[in-house]
């Protein structure tokens, strides 16, 4: 990894510093996903509807991103990187030590995730500049496989734990346990050095005519990804009692999926093309949803909930096709400035839908069942297939 990562990043740049600053925050970011579900459910009894309401919240930023970076346009890259950092740390310290009430935990997940998304406008920034020329790609997947990995490691720490101490359950301890982690991680973000131009294009919105089924398509996507990400945690634990240690070991095991599966998607996309790609995972994910939303009518109960996180892995899997979007665009881009803006928009797109799915969804599944909220999972999927269908694909030249 080491020879890697000094084969593509200049040597006059503080990328060691932000590669260890990713894998010390994935770390404690494991730790957090790995167990919040359960602590919201569990401790904080959050029902369906609270659990949307509070999604809603943790979603908000990352609608309001674009404006949020307009404050520090003055800004380098490396400062708005360290401000997300201190954000983070302030919304975990916050999490380990407030009473289980649903408004002061929605209030530290909100702050949270405000660092959380600051910081995830600088990464790329940060990766790009701090690459080889030519070795910008190479860069972002190393950003990505580092991440990946801090992640997965905070995954086994919870399901190590719980394993040893079932009787227990020690959520806030281990936020504080991340906030420390958090702590570290914001010193050694302070030490990075660099006054990297931060990419203009992710603080305006972008829109034009002929992008319009990108944005289209991203409201689809948005919306059908948010109900799993949101509620399909919360069905296996509500519906199935599945404690912090089994959706730790689901997530870790979506992570290593997700991990040695991208590449191979990215080559189908290549191969295939990005419309047949966008139609096939839409349609797949109808069988998806179904055995989620049904599988407690037709099989026994532990049967069910097998199927179910067979179901949640093969899901995000198939989210790894959202790829092709970005390839769809790339596409009918003038250029790489284009590109850049028109993906922005798309964020900001995706998250004012995902934070309409995270209210109304927990509202769903509480007035009319989780039946009916799959469904709707599963239509909003044959939408997207039908409106990738309508995709012109560009003729290339024999």
């Amino acid at each position: 990894m080491t020879k890697q990562l000094k084969e593509i990043f200049r040597e006059d740049s503080s990328y060691k510093l932000f590669f260890l600053t990713l894998v010390i925050s994935g770390l404690s970011y494991g730790i957090y996903k790995g167990m919040i579900d359960n602590y919201l459910a569990e401790i904080v009894s959050m029902g369906e509807f609270d659990r949307g309401v509070a999604e809603f919240f943790r979603e908000l930023p990352g609608l309001l991103l674009v404006f949020i970076l307009a404050v520090f346009y003055t800004f380098s890259a490396e400062k708005i990187y360290k401000i997300g950092a201190v954000i983070m740390l302030i919304g975990m310290a916050m999490l380990s030590v407030v009473p289980p009430t649903k408004l002061l935990v929605t209030l530290a997940i909100c702050i949270h995730s405000l660092g959380e998304h600051v910081q995830l406008g600088m990464k790329n920034t940060l990766s790009l500049n701090y690459a080889k020329p030519g070795k910008g790609g190479a860069a972002l997947g190393q950003q990505n496989s580092v991440n990946q990995i801090g992640t997965l490691a905070g995954y086994l720490i919870v399901i190590g734990v719980f394993a040893a101490f079932s009787a227990y359950s020690p959520f806030r301890p281990f936020f504080a346990v991340s906030a420390a982690i958090l702590a570290v991680a914001a010193f050694f973000a302070m030490r990075i050095k660099g006054e990297s131009k931060t990419d203009d294009t992710k603080r305006r919105f972008y829109f034009r005519k002929k992008f319009t089924k990108y944005y289209m398509l991203e409201v689809f996507y948005g919306a059908r990804k948010q109900v799993f990400f949101t509620f399909g945690p919360y069905v296996l634990i509500l519906f199935y009692g599945a404690d912090a240690m089994i959706i730790s070991i689901l997530f870790a095991v979506t992570a290593v999926c997700s991990y040695f599966l991208a590449p191979v998607v990215g080559k189908i996309i290549d191969k295939a093309g990005y419309k047949p790609v966008m139609i096939a995972d839409t349609l797949i994910l109808v069988i998806v949803c179904f055995f989620y939303g049904f599988s407690h009518h037709l099989f026994p109960r532990n049967v069910a909930f097998i199927i179910c996180c067979v179901n949640y892995v093969l899901d995000s899997i198939i989210s790894l096709a959202s790829m092709a979007s970005n390839v769809y665009v790339q596409d009918i881009s003038d250029n790489a400035d284009e590109m850049r803006a028109t993906i922005s928009t798309g964020v900001s797109v995706n998250h004012l839908i995902t934070i309409l799915i995270a209210l109304f969804g927990g509202w769903i599944w509480q007035t009319v069942g989780v039946e009916t909220l799959f469904i709707l999972s599963a239509v909003l999927g044959l939408c997207n297939s039908a409106y990738a269908a309508t995709i012109k694909v560009k003729k290339t030249a024999v």
